[in-house]
């Protein structure tokens, strides 16, 4: 398999196939940080399209400085930094208040207990934590990079990620535990 500084270099030279083997190479992961930031399926592949279409503009600008995977997610980051500025996001997210307050709040106990729903708690308590702290715990956590790595990627300094990191691990164990009882600091997000 080529590296990724090959197949940029094919793409440059107008390689149609080189454009094919680098979007297959980095679809999923891209889709998945995408998909956990919005939560949304259909809009996530939406967005993932989004962030490759700005890779293929933008390629023969790129300029080998640092790890194409991380320009990438640099990209895929800014991307949906920008969706959340736009009216679109600020209008399906009135959408979604008016949906969930007219759900029924009674829940079946066995329901509660499967994985799909512990699950979807998790989902759901990442997306209600603020932007500047879900970003970097979707990348630590579900694409296992390093600190040094999400700062790059958010343009960030590290101990801002890694205080980040600390407040939103913080906000989640007090919405699944009912806050910090025995004062155990969470060690694993260095």
């Amino acid at each position: 398999m080529p590296t990724d500084k090959e197949l940029i270099e094919e793409i440059k030279n107008g390689s149609q196939a080189a454009m094919e083997v680098l979007v297959e190479k980095y679809y999923r992961s891209i889709f998945a940080y995408v998909y956990r930031k919005l939560g949304d399926y259909h809009l996530s592949y939406d967005m993932t399209q989004e962030v490759f279409i700005k890779v293929m503009k933008s390629i023969h600008n790129y300029k080998h400085r640092g790890s194409f995977k991380h320009w990438l997610f640099r990209i895929a980051v800014n991307q949906c930094r920008d969706y959340f500025r736009s009216s679109k996001f600020k209008q399906s997210r009135e959408e979604r208040e008016l949906v969930n307050a007219v759900k029924d709040k009674k829940e079946d106990i066995w329901y509660q207990l499967s994985k799909k729903i512990q699950s979807d708690k998790v989902k759901e308590a990442i997306l209600q934590l603020p932007d500047y702290q879900r970003e970097p715990i979707i990348l630590r956590f579900y694409h296992d990079l390093k600190i040094k790595e999400i700062a790059y990627i958010t343009n960030s300094k590290e101990a801002t990620v890694k205080s980040r990191l600390r407040q939103g691990i913080e906000k989640l164990r007090k919405n699944f535990k009912g806050g910090d009882k025995d004062g155990e600091q969470e060690k694993e997000y260095r």
